[in-house]
């Protein structure tokens, strides 16, 4: 079915240098301007992320760069967004707004760029205000219309509605119903009828801390999921700030979370302790010998 537009709605997707709306910075910017009629336009840039108060090219991060596969490189010879301000604005000009799950994310980080270029060039005349604009995300739709609770999935795999839906008993049975009738429906090779299978398949991201607030990265280490410490080890933030781990205990955290902040903690002080105690390696001993010989000096009556 063909929309009903009495204006042109700009269909618009972003992929970023990461997820951080405050430090990240766009790269690919894709419009598909669909016209009262049917008429449609696409235009799409590439981006140099630019750093304003650097003055430099914003890095990709790694995990964005697996994720969209644009490379620093790539980047490097691109306009920056400053640089495709006005084109931008003829594009949002006179317009709604409509993407995938963008309300949260990829809206947010078009309004940042456009108020960065502000911030740096108050010169410039932007006549673009992203707030006035009529945003409809496609997403949201599919989650309204296609409901993934816990009374929907019941009806789909067990083939039934049950009563007293929100009553805590009435709903734990149903979820035992559900998970059944899932390994019902679904072949061997695509879902196994093992619980450790299954506790994998399900787990969306490793936490460390039932709130969230610590994560494993891809080695497997302790990260900050949050603030200004966001993406960086729990190790590294140790040994550079060890008073955030105070103000982590002292602050409106979880219990739990505190405690794995503590746990952390303890196996730092800990290792750091044996690491103390340990004899030095033959290597170490030439090393440190070396040291004091370039310091001292190793002319007659030196101390070596």
């Amino acid at each position: 079915m063909e929309l009903n537009l009495k204006r042109p709605l700009l269909f618009f997707d972003i992929e970023s240098t990461g997820l951080n709306i405050a430090t990240d910075s766009i790269v690919e910017l894709s419009f598909v301007k669909v016209f009262p009629g049917g008429e449609q336009r696409i235009k799409t840039w590439r981006v140099c992320p630019w750093d304003y108060a650097a003055r430099r090219q914003r890095p990709m991060n790694p995990a964005a760069q697996a994720v969209n596969g644009i490379s620093d490189a790539e980047l490097a010879n691109e306009p920056k967004f400053y640089e495709i301000i006005d084109e931008v604005c003829e594009w949002l000009a006179d317009s709604d707004l409509a993407g995938y799950n963008s309300a949260k994310f990829d809206l947010p980080m078009l309004a940042e760029e456009i108020e960065r270029v502000k911030a740096a060039f108050p010169e410039k005349n932007i006549p673009v205000d992203l707030h006035e604009k009529r945003m409809v995300d496609v997403q949201t739709i599919f989650h309204k219309m296609e409901p993934r609770n816990l009374k929907a999935a019941h009806r789909f795999y067990v083939g039934c509605d049950f009563e007293n839906a929100h009553a805590a008993e009435a709903d734990t049975l149903a979820t035992y119903a559900v998970l059944k009738g899932q390994l019902d429906k679904y072949p061997e090779d695509l879902i196994k009828n093992d619980v450790e299978w299954l506790a994998n398949f399900t787990e969306n991201q490793k936490t460390v801390d039932y709130a969230g607030r610590i994560i494993l990265n891809d080695k497997k280490e302790p990260c900050i999921s949050f603030g200004k410490h966001k993406g960086k080890t729990c190790r590294e933030v140790y040994e550079t700030e060890p008073s955030y781990f105070a103000w982590i205990a002292n602050g409106d955290f979880t219990l739990d979370t505190k405690r794995q902040f503590a746990l952390l903690k303890a196996q730092f002080e800990a290792e750091k302790k044996a690491e103390k105690k340990r004899p030095l390696s033959d290597q170490q001993v030439k090393d440190a010998a070396a040291l004091l010989k370039n310091k001292y000096g190793g002319g007659q009556g030196s101390l070596f």
